[in-house]
């Protein structure tokens, strides 16, 4: 996606195709105007129709005070005064029940209030608002799952086993049952109280904890029951383009949209695995990296380019940076519509064998405005000058046998359910994400530059200083993470008192004694038989053979080995991305990472002595930090 955004000229990468034996017979792909009619029926703006937890957050608060204000000074019951804060949650996620639930709030109004009263008349237009809002949403889901099933044009196909069993709503059921019985809990308490205010302010919040329990419960068992029916019998399919999007969920275009211009929709998914599946191939990976006593291990030049390309894979991970994904063909099982459920069967984003599509199923490139001119052409789609494996034909040598079809084969397909509903984008939610994205692919671009200048300085510095063993250690960066943890944990534990502040303080204090010691002191040795990790209980170590992974992902830089008895060692600081690049510094995670790796890669750059001693281990520092926070605890007044 950044090689878009910034090279435009040299064109996107043409999407990953799908086997041809992975479409459903008469699924035809979604453009054109029925899909344009499609989007023109998305919800206006005001309507809400893509919520975020921060919206439940923000809206929740002020809904609890109306209601307060309610039990309190107009004398309306709890139960009642509850539905406030719940209608605006149910506006915002089950607008399925604002339809009954606004009747019932407009005739509490009238009952309750006067005629002539302001906050009775602002109340009466909020819940028309919130009706009005909820019918539109509704109707437009209407319309889009009409024009969803005319676009399919009768093609049917059943959901493949692939997808596994029915998993959807179970946390949803599960965590509304348990706000339930908080709820009911709270109900319980405010039965006793026996000051008036306190019950009626606890009689309230058990109610719409209730409330809040019985819409998860609503929506967990809609969630299945729709997921439930794309498994009965065959369901509508449509041919679209997706990819992973840089938040985690699926972004779905138009199946001519192959320079990933307009997505129309995003939806959470997951891939379900077999649990013995999962088993066996951990088995099989333990199996494969035992040696025979006697032996010794040698390793090929394919298995040194794979290696090779994990490592630039784990290395070019960044937490705060993430890129869209590849665009893939793929296979939409179920009604898109707002709300709606449904499977995704697409190709893998690097497939294990070469797959070419039939001439006559590409799709043409969308004639939009600003696009680039090589992505208007698919035909020998890809980079220049280059040629797919296995011919013009998409074939590839089968052996003696002769021909085999690479494009009948189940390892390519990748078979997602939603684990959440069909949210709509609008235009500026697009226009938003867009420029989102451009300056992501900026910053990425950026940290890609000094990561390249950190690699070449250390390879630099490495062959011009050989030393014995080389260090790397806590920093400045680690130590003003500490700081400020330090002077966090320092002010929320002293600022109560009484036992209090013994029961907040300790809890704080068992959280810093076991990641500041880390921080503050943690140390990488190398020599020439590998690398030693200081830990908190005890010093590691990895041999250069052993070594798995070195990477440098955001605020965290990760160590791993192939034996199964290491753990992972990590150390986490934080990161402060602007102001690397303003002044175009290399953060020390970066450069450590860089040097490792050099010395991994070339043997040659190694220090040639031997580790004199093992370091110590960091719990000492943890037990003297743990003597002078109890001391600060018993001594500040």
């Amino acid at each position: 996606m950044s090689t878009e955004l910034e090279s435009p000229s040299q064109g996107p990468l043409p999407p990953s195709p799908l086997p041809v034996s992975a479409v459903p017979e008469g699924c035809v792909a979604w453009s054109g105007e029925k899909l344009e009619a499609w989007a023109r029926t998305r919800p206006p703006l005001w309507v809400p129709a893509r919520t975020r937890p921060l919206h439940l957050l923000a809206v929740v608060p002020g809904g609890l005070i109306i209601g307060f204000w309610l039990a309190n000074f107009a004398e309306v019951p709890a139960a009642l005064a509850a539905l406030v804060p719940l209608q605006l949650v149910w506006t915002l996620v089950r607008p399925e029940v604002v339809r009954f639930s606004a009747p019932v709030l407009m005739a509490l109004l009238g009952w309750f209030g006067g005629s002539h009263d302001v906050p009775t008349l602002l109340g009466l237009l909020a819940v028309t608002f919130t009706w009005a809002a909820a019918e539109i949403r509704l109707s437009k889901g209407r319309l889009q799952r009409q024009w969803a099933l005319s676009a399919a044009g009768g093609a049917t196909a059943t959901v493949p086993g692939e997808a596994g069993p029915l998993r959807r709503g179970r946390f949803l059921m599960g965590l509304g049952s348990l706000l339930t019985l908080l709820g009911a809990g709270l109900l319980s308490l405010a039965s006793g109280w026996n000051l008036t205010t306190d019950r009626h302010e606890v009689a309230l919040v058990g109610w719409f904890v209730v409330g809040w329990g019985l819409t998860s419960v609503l929506s967990g068992w809609l969630g299945r029951r729709r997921a439930a029916a794309l498994r009965r019998a065959p369901v509508p399919v449509l041919r679209v383009l997706v990819r992973d999007g840089a938040d985690g969920d699926a972004e779905i275009f138009a199946a001519d949209d192959v320079t990933a211009l307009r997505p129309l929709f995003t939806v959470s998914t997951e891939e379900w695995y077999d649990d013995s599946d999962e088993e066996l191939e951990e088995l099989e990976e333990t199996e494969g990296t035992e040696e025979p006593e006697g032996i010794e291990a040698t390793e090929g030049p394919e298995e040194a380019e794979a290696r090779d390309e994990l490592l630039d894979a784990l290395q070019s991970v960044e937490d705060d940076d993430e890129q869209p994904g590849p665009l893939r063909e793929a296979v939409l099982y179920g009604l898109p519509h707002d709300g709606a459920e449904i499977v995704i069967v697409s190709a893998a984003e690097k497939p294990e064998t070469p797959v070419t599509p039939e001439p006559s199923e590409i799709p043409e490139a969308r004639d939009t405005p600003g696009a680039p001119e090589d992505a208007k052409t698919l035909e020998g789609a890809g980079p220049e000058g280059s040629e797919r494996p296995g011919g013009a034909d998409g074939v590839e040598d089968g052996g003696a046998d002769g021909v085999e079809d690479v494009r009948d084969t189940s390892a390519e397909l990748v078979v997602e359910s939603s684990t959440g509903p069909v949210r709509p984008l609008s235009d500026r939610a697009v226009r938003r994400r867009a420029v989102a994205q451009l300056a992501g692919a900026r910053r990425h671009t950026v940290h890609e530059e000094l990561r390249a200048a950190a690699v070449t300085e250390s390879r630099a510095r490495l062959g011009d200083e050989p030393v014995p063993v080389r260090r790397w250690r806590a920093g400045w960066a680690d130590w003003a993470s500490a700081l400020f943890m330090i002077v966090s944990i320092a002010a929320i534990g002293l600022y109560p008192d009484g036992t209090t502040r013994y029961v907040l303080g300790g809890l704080l204090g068992v959280f810093g004694v076991l990641t500041l010691p880390t921080m503050l002191a943690w140390r990488i040795t190398a020599d020439r038989s590998g690398l030693w990790l200081r830990g908190w209980r005890r010093t590691g170590h990895i041999a250069w053979d052993d070594l798995m992974t070195v990477r440098c992902a955001g605020s965290v830089l990760t160590l791993d080995s192939h034996r199964a008895s290491f753990s992972t060692w990590s150390v986490r600081s934080e990161r402060w991305r602007w102001l690397e690049r303003k002044l175009r510094l290399v953060h020390p995670y970066e450069r450590a990472a860089a040097e490792i790796t050099a010395l991994w890669r070339e043997p040659a750059l190694r220090p040639e002595g031997e580790h004199g001693g093992r370091d110590l281990p960091l719990w000492p520092l943890s037990v003297l930090l743990a003597v002078v926070w109890a001391a600060v605890l018993v001594l500040v007044p």
